[in-house]
């Protein structure tokens, strides 16, 4: 069996569990997976502090079967949950998610994770590309993704939500705003019934508007980046997954670091959504604890 084989393998499951940090968690924990006939192949773990922190725990196992079992396997292990005051999640690794991907214009992080879902290195289904521009329909045709043009004006906003809500239809695991220009509303993230991540340049909160790149150049900046993070009702201050920069000097031209951004911006976003989709990132209040 391949490595890649192995990581999203039919009898492959994933536990994730943040609780308050006492003694005997992992104990517990490898107990219920060892009686159920488990292997561990990977656990990680963190504590906000081990005197009365919170506390994050990731499993990887190897149950033959675990498709017939998972359910009474999950009802087993809620009964532990309980008596250590756990929130937590069990998944198969081989249930392939459904995502949405929102675009506008730029479409280098779309094509990006277009690229990468169709090596396997995002282990995913993409469902449809979703735009407020019908500029990126060859790119989605060209992987026979779905692709819907939805525009948006502020006068018209809200029944293009609405619409956008029909074609996603409940039914994502996640929604990706891969350069999307427009900020979701409050009651698009309440019916959206799924997380949701964003990527954009990390000159945030300084540079805003249509033109940071130009902004950042007449600045001197030194350093460009990129944030992706979980979508909130406060824009752009969702709990973070991961960033990166790129060093920048004054030789650099406004097209320079435009391209520079996209790149950073394409590769940050990769990875937050590989963590995602490979379950290896909790929220805890408004940051993230990513297993990588």
């Amino acid at each position: 069996m391949s490595a890649d084989q192995a990581r999203t393998g039919p009898d492959i499951g994933r536990l994730l569990v943040t609780c308050p940090d006492r003694p005997g968690i992992v104990a517990a924990v490898s107990r219920f997976l060892y009686e159920a006939g488990a292997n561990i192949v990977e656990s990680q773990q963190y504590s906000t502090n081990p005197f009365g922190g919170t506390f994050f725990l990731l499993v990887e196992f190897h149950l033959p079967g675990l498709a017939e079992r998972v359910a009474d396997l999950a009802d087993g292990f809620g009964t532990l949950a309980e008596s250590f005051g756990m929130t937590w999640k069990l998944t198969r690794a081989a249930d392939r998610k459904k995502i949405a991907i929102f675009v506008s214009r730029a479409d280098h992080a779309l094509r990006e994770l277009l690229w990468r879902a169709s090596t396997g290195e995002l282990y995913c289904d993409i469902r449809m590309v979703v735009s407020n521009h019908p500029d990126a329909a060859p790119v989605a045709a060209a992987w026979n993704v779905p692709f819907h043009h939805v525009p948006v004006t502020p006068d018209t906003k809200k029944q293009a939500e609405a619409q956008q809500l029909k074609l996603l239809g409940g039914e994502m695991d996640l929604v990706v705003l891969a350069r999307y220009m427009q900020i979701l509303s409050a009651d698009f993230l309440d019916a959206v019934g799924c997380p949701v991540v964003n990527i954009h340049h990390g000159f945030l909160p300084a540079f805003v508007g249509a033109n940071p790149y130009g902004e950042a150049a007449e600045r001197g900046v030194k350093l460009i980046g990129a944030t992706a993070h979980y979508v909130t009702q406060e824009l752009d201050a969702g709990p973070i997954i991961e960033q990166d920069i790129v060093r920048v000097d004054h030789r650099c031209s406004v097209a320079d670091l435009q391209r520079m951004g996209r790149d950073v911006e394409r590769s940050v976003l990769a990875r937050a959504v590989a963590w995602h989709l490979d379950d290896r990132v909790i929220v805890h209040e408004n940051r993230t604890i990513v297993f990588t």
